[in-house]
């Protein structure tokens, strides 16, 4: 397995999807512009264009899970189906990454850096985009 490849990644929500670019062989990630969803449905057209401009060999998307790991009621299920339309409809290879606790990492990490200012949602959402993506490296070669 190549460890060369770029991997993009989606924080999915409902009304905003945190976005985050990485390198295998860095295994690091950079957050990219935050996407608007309504009611949990992104701009298409705008994730077409994410991923010409971008052309990764992998899409990981962040699956939202409680505590113990079980699935939450209201977001688990569409993030999964955001996961398989991402595949359905572009043909990309998508893997999802269990994404406990990266909102709350994000923060951390945002505020450490730039205080209250940089906690708007577009930044936290693409903070944890980065944190989900930089964990799944992580798991691979960890």
């Amino acid at each position: 397995m190549s460890n060369s490849r770029s991997v993009l990644a989606f924080d999915y929500g409902t009304k905003s999807i945190g976005v985050a670019i990485g390198q295998e062989l860095t295994g690091t990630a950079t957050p990219l512009a935050a996407l608007k969803a309504k009611d949990g449905i992104p701009s298409w057209d705008a994730i077409e264009k994410i991923l010409n401009e971008w052309q990764p060999d992998l899409v990981v998307v962040g699956l939202p899970l409680d505590l113990e790991g079980g699935e939450l009621e209201a977001i688990t299920p569409r993030a999964k189906k955001f996961a398989n339309r991402l595949h359905g409809r572009f043909g990309c290879q998508v893997e999802l990454h269990d994404e406990r606790l990266s909102t709350v990492e994000a923060r951390s990490e945002l505020f450490d850096r730039g205080g209250y200012r940089s906690l708007s949602k577009g930044n936290i959402d693409s903070q944890s985009a980065v944190v989900i993506l930089e964990s799944w490296f992580e798991r691979q070669y960890g």
